[in-house]
């Protein structure tokens, strides 16, 4: 892990980018951490680092009032990072179906997201091995939104992730219902209730087929980016439950 650049935000926050290999990222860690401090690991779509920047350093401050230290990392063909012309190819055959109001197939979803988290979720384990060999960094460790099939494949496969918020509504592969059974960690689901994109009934399904023990549904009404900012603060509380 490489430090490419470092700046104190207005609250004091610590604010690091870094390059993994080929991999840009950012760290923020607590102005007044005085111990190693848990980590959170901040998922975001495949819209790119640069464009998702203020609503991931606004998640970023508000862990970081908590005690928390986060991080997120660039997903494959985002960004800076190479074109993935499968990938592109996979969200064009997307927004075709989806503007001509056809029912996004099968096969869409898989060539969408199976790779993605073929790819994404190793390097989320490298970055995280990275993180925490940091003196300022600890555990217990989380992961909160973004895809949520990489959350579920990092939930089954990584064991230092000790809980997940999870935003429901990005497209889940079939193949995924059966990862999500395998998956125990405690769960945190946030769901919009009217969200344009996203297939309710599916969202509640994968729900039901996670094997937590432990695991809530805190559904909102209002669309994708309507989620309401108390549901950020139960979301910290999970985490601070869980994570300290």
């Amino acid at each position: 892990m490489h430090f490419t650049s470092e700046q104190r935000l207005d609250d004091g926050v610590l604010e690091r980018e870094f390059t993994l290999g080929e991999i840009p990222g950012i760290l923020w860690t607590p102005a007044s951490a005085s111990a190693p401090v848990p980590l959170i690991l901040l998922g975001h779509p495949p819209l790119g680092l640069r464009k998702m920047y203020p609503r991931l350093a606004a998640r970023a401050r508000h862990c970081a009032a908590e005690g928390f230290a986060t991080a997120t990392i660039e997903l494959p063909g985002s960004g800076d990072r190479p074109r993935w012309p499968a990938a592109e190819q996979a969200r064009a055959d997307l927004r075709r179906a989806m503007e001509a109001g056809e029912p996004v197939s099968d096969e869409i979803v898989d060539a969408l997201i199976l790779p993605l988290i073929d790819k994404a979720v190793p390097e989320w384990q490298a970055a995280l091995d990275a993180l925490l060999s940091l003196p300022e960094i600890g555990g217990p460790v989380g992961y909160s939104g973004g895809v949520i099939s990489i959350g579920i494949r990092l939930a089954v496969v990584e064991p230092r992730i000790s809980a997940a918020v999870l935003f429901a509504g990005s497209f889940v592969p079939r193949a995924l219902f059966e990862e999500a059974r395998q998956v125990t960690i405690p769960l945190h689901v946030l769901l919009q209730w009217d969200d344009e994109g996203n297939n309710r009934q599916a969202a509640l399904d994968l729900f039901d087929a996670f094997g937590s023990k432990e695991k809530s549904l805190h559904a909102h009404l209002g669309g994708h980016t309507g989620v309401p900012q108390f549901a950020g603060d139960a979301a910290a509380q999970f985490f601070t439950r869980h994570l300290k």
